[in-house]
């Protein structure tokens, strides 16, 4: 099967919700009923903010990846983030993810990004490895964060 990738639209919203309940539930992460639908939404409604695709392996939608766009003075102007990737389980360690990310890459270069930036657990070291493979770094840094709005948490 071909894997392939669509810009999502406000259209997509329930399946894109459903996929980021499976992926905030595997790993960790607070889904808030209030304030996550809203921040899809608004980023599916402002490329401005980023993009937002699908990802699917023939006709079935089987994930989807988030690209967030910023500005760095270190990185030499536009980058970006790889700020959701998900892929339902049984598609995952065939290839799918590096298909994404070679994707994402491209995606950057239409769209004047410099530097492509994501973030990964450091337990999960089989995602390291596929990072690694397509040409990320570690920079021996921590990500760190306060939130500003402690009622979206």
């Amino acid at each position: 099967m071909e894997t392939t990738f669509r810009i999502a639209t406000v259209a997509d919203f329930n399946i894109l919700l459903e996929f980021m309940r499976e992926f905030y539930e595997l790993e960790h992460l607070t889904f808030n009923e209030r304030t996550t639908p809203a921040a899809l939404e608004q980023i599916l409604n402002d490329d401005s903010l980023g993009r937002v695709w699908l990802i699917y392996w023939g006709n079935e939608a089987i994930g989807y990846v988030v690209l967030t766009l910023g500005y760095s003075l270190e990185f030499r102007g536009r980058d970006a983030f790889v700020d959701e990737l998900y892929l339902r389980d049984g598609y995952r360690g065939q290839g799918v993810g590096t298909k994404t990310l070679q994707f994402v890459e491209d995606a950057c270069g239409s769209l004047g990004v410099q530097a492509l930036h994501l973030e990964v657990e450091r337990k999960n070291t089989k995602a390291q490895s596929l990072y690694r493979k397509v040409g990320f770094e570690d920079h021996d840094r921590y990500l760190m964060t306060k939130w500003i709005n402690t009622e979206s948490n």
